[in-house]
């Protein structure tokens, strides 16, 4: 076979089990050469991604395998934190893809595979047993708060998939684990919706919870709202894409289940959707013609997580109606294509390295370190629309970017009043 064929089908080879895939995450290649369609990119992309937490994790060999990069001056003081953050933030990304209905095509059996190494996976870090197991009782590291909250907020987008199946024993115990982390204090800033994202997930399955935890992070987002869709990441506003990162999808999410659960009125959730709909609208246009967007504030090594809330919007179908599905999949997709497909991203054996574009260890702060990565997970949501999806059936179309700088109708653009 020629070399080039070869890289044409290996992406999809790979994620279809045509060749051995511990050898696929290291052999595709990074610019993914021939992927027959955008979603094609996008899933065997999610899949590299994704594969190497969740056969090591789901074997117990996520401690042993996964290499630890840090930037100088590392300041978390349990670094087993960063498995847990591996876990977490990549379930919160493919959990989307999760959730699809069962069927028995080769994507299908692919899916039912990471649902069950993703359950495994689960149970492996909550036992103790397990080599891969955190102590949650563990005191000094807050950050579990964080990454328990990133694994409650999988468990919230696919629990048919990853909350309902596991045995009564492993919920206790993660159960167990998320109340352990009560003593952890959350600073008056987005760690307000850790806290409260894990005890609306204690709501959402029928446990006792700390409603004051959850009505006190909504209330302090609201009073730190901003205007045009912007919330300060505490009082302040911060130039960053936390709002990206956390703040709009948790929100969001957290004020949907009180919703469901009678404890919030619907004009109220319409509102704080309706800014996460602006923002979304606001991110697609960060996107230039080149599939670039602005490299600024914090946690830029954390790539396409940033689009959270664009993703997320694409996912549930509830985009503003000035930008179609078709536009959000082209410019996601060039973004995507300018960041995984630069060298460097990857490590040879298949991990993410720190860096924005590449591998740029500098470019990270110092509670940053390889599990932490994985949050560029939460980009990949629309994965969870069927492939007849108007997101990704439609052709393809220009996005504001484009149309902006190649002179074709832009649509003003102003603030919202809400």
């Amino acid at each position: 076979m020629r070399r080039r064929s070869f890289f044409k089908i290996a992406p999809l080879a790979g994620l279809f089990g045509l060749i051995n895939p511990r050898k696929a995450i290291a052999a595709i290649p990074e610019t993914f050469i021939g992927a027959s369609s955008d979603r094609a990119y996008w899933l065997a992309l999610m899949i590299r991604i994704a594969e190497p937490v969740l056969k090591n994790a789901s074997q117990g060999t996520l401690k042993k395998n996964m290499p630890l990069e840090t930037p100088k001056g590392y300041a978390k003081k349990v670094a087993e934190v960063t498995y847990l953050e591996a876990l977490g933030r990549t379930l919160a990304g493919v959990s989307g893809w999760l959730s699809l209905p069962a069927d028995s095509s080769k994507e299908g059996l692919k899916r039912a595979e990471f649902a069950e190494l993703a359950r495994k996976s689960i149970l492996n870090i909550v036992d103790p047993a397990s080599p891969d197991y955190t102590d949650f009782v563990k005191k000094g590291e807050s950050q579990l708060l964080v990454d328990a909250a990133f694994l409650a907020h999988a468990f919230l987008r696919a629990p048919l998939q990853l909350w309902e199946p596991l045995p009564a024993a492993g919920k206790q115990q993660v159960i167990t684990a998320f109340r352990n982390l009560r003593w952890i204090k959350p600073g008056q800033n987005n760690w307000l919706l850790f806290a409260a994202m894990v005890e609306v997930f204690f709501l959402k399955i029928g446990e006792e919870w700390q409603q004051e935890k959850v009505t006190y992070a909504i209330d302090k987002h609201k009073e730190w709202y901003k205007g045009d869709g912007w919330y300060g990441d505490g009082e302040k506003f911060h130039f960053d894409y936390y709002n990206g990162f956390v703040i709009q999808p948790m929100l969001v999410d957290i004020v949907k289940v009180l919703l469901e659960k009678g404890f919030y009125n619907e004009k109220d959730y319409n509102l704080i959707l309706r800014r996460m709909q602006r923002y979304g609208a606001s991110q697609e246009r960060m996107i230039s013609p080149e599939g670039s967007y602005p490299a600024i504030g914090r946690s830029v090594v954390y790539r396409v997580g940033a689009f959270q809330p664009l993703a997320q919007l694409a996912l549930n179908q509830q985009l503003p109606t000035m930008i179609s599905p078709a536009q959000v999949r082209a410019a996601m997709t060039a973004v995507m294509k300018r960041q995984f497909g630069m060298k460097g991203t990857f490590s040879p054996s298949g991990w993410l390295q720190l860096g924005f574009c590449g591998h740029q260890p500098e470019a990270a702060e110092t509670y940053i370190s390889t599990g932490s990565l994985y949050l560029c997970s939460v980009g990949f949501l629309p994965l969870g629309l069927p492939e007849n999806d108007v997101f990704w059936t439609s052709p393809a179309e220009d996005w504001s970017g484009k149309k902006a700088w190649s002179g074709q109708l832009y649509p003003e653009d102003h603030a919202v009043s809400f």
